[in-house]
């Protein structure tokens, strides 16, 4: 069969080489000229993901069974719209997608739906005092339609909001963006998968973030298991099954965010995709499961099963994905990653960048320099493997300074 993979970023490497593995053709669209995925691909269009009508072209011009995209929001709301326009199967309705991608929708149902979530506000550019009346600083701004933390702004003062708003709508073509109370926190993520409207808990784990004000919730891991999953397991359970009724989601991946702080959990955001900090490596490799054939077979109508309704109680080992970043600089040697994988010392990983590049001051998401999934049967092996990894890693500088940020 033939797929178009919308997103060629590393996030979705393992997806195309997945596809490959199973005899699959791979069509990827992706506006950049040379990303990781190309060399996996059979075939590369420079067609932004989203770019709808750009893809439905792609689909009639290489005739392809099915759209397929992991680890990134808005593509999915693409696949949804491209797809419907082109009378292929989609694992989600575009007006689902919408829902689930689309901050202003997404808080809505919340609110709807009693889903605790922090107090917010929608704002123009010509926004009032009084449009956020009742909101105490600090508080947060957000793009409706962003990712990768892109225009989310920590605003201490109403002279900061008048200094930063354009930034945040640099980010969005909507009119309006989101202000909500800065909630203090700890961040974690459910991935999970609905077969038959019946929900499974694939992992919870703690988002563990790094801010430079005024940008925030820049996240440099992802641990398993969460810390708080003893005291709040059943409460984020729960929590997930709720969220699944409101979206009315009856199959396809789920991936929600949510805080908890001196008022328990609250709910962040939702998607209906597999999440960004390669859940779909990582997934596999403690349970079993195997989120691309699920993937496939959603978008293709084909039933799914798995055994289990909750997975996280059935591991014991613990895990991080670490999403490094590094010091500004021009790169002249990058190597350590292939070497470990070799070796076996971490599961997976691959760096962002490439000899040649200059690496920016680090202000979201897109800053960073790469990542690796590591695990360890206890903490005081993994935090060994980690320690490990990062000892054989180098991005070295004209000067030979190791540009690589071994914590944040």
């Amino acid at each position: 069969m033939k797929f178009i993979v919308l997103g060629g970023s590393n996030c979705q490497v393992a997806l195309i080489k997945g596809l490959k593995n199973r005899g699959h053709e791979v069509v990827l669209c992706d506006y950049f000229t040379n990303p990781p995925g190309k060399k996996y691909a059979d075939i590369k269009e420079e067609i932004s993901t989203f770019d709808v009508d750009g893809i439905v072209e792609a689909i009639k011009k290489h005739n392809v069974d099915g759209i397929l995209t992991a680890g990134t929001d808005q593509p999915v709301f693409t696949g949804a719209l491209a797809s419907e326009k082109s009378n292929l199967n989609f694992y989600i309705a575009s007006n689902k997608a919408k829902e689930l991608t689309n901050k202003k929708f997404m808080k809505n149902i919340f609110t709807n739906h009693n889903i605790p979530t922090v107090d917010y506000r929608y704002i123009k550019r010509n926004y009032s005092e009084k449009d956020i009346e009742g909101l105490e600083f600090p508080v947060v701004i957000k793009p409706f339609d962003s990712q990768g933390q892109r225009g989310v702004l920590k605003i201490d003062s109403m002279k900061e909001l008048e200094e930063l708003i354009d930034e945040t709508f640099s980010f969005t073509e909507e009119d309006e963006i989101l202000i909500e109370k800065f909630y203090e926190n700890d961040e974690i993520t459910v991935s999970g998968w609905v077969i038959e409207n019946k929900t499974h808990i694939l992992s919870v784990t703690d988002r563990v973030t790094y801010d430079i004000h005024p940008h925030i919730g820049i996240c440099t891991s992802h641990n398993f298991p969460s810390k708080h999953y003893d005291e709040y397991g059943g409460e984020i359970i729960r929590l997930t099954k709720d969220l699944v009724k409101a979206f009315k989601i009856t199959s396809g991946p789920i991936y929600f965010q949510m805080l908890i702080g001196k008022k328990g959990v609250l709910v962040n955001e939702t998607a209906a995709r597999i999440g960004g900090a390669f859940e779909d490596v990582y997934i596999k490799h403690l349970t079993g499961v195997d989120m691309h054939t699920l993937l496939i077979n959603d978008t293709l109508k084909v039933k799914n099963l798995l055994e289990k309704e909750n997975y996280v109680n059935e591991v014991s080992k613990k895990l991080n994905v670490v999403l490094f970043f590094a010091t500004p600089g021009k790169i002249i040697v990058l190597d350590g990653i292939t070497k470990l994988i070799k070796e076996n010392r971490i599961i997976d990983g691959a760096y962002n960048f490439k000899v040649g590049d200059e690496i920016g001051k680090i202000k979201n998401a897109t800053l960073r320099a790469g990542h690796f999934v590591v695990a360890g049967k206890d903490n005081a092996e993994l935090e060994k493997n980690i320690q490990y990894a990062f000892d054989n890693m180098r991005i070295l500088d004209e000067n030979g300074k190791n540009l690589l940020i071994k914590s944040i």
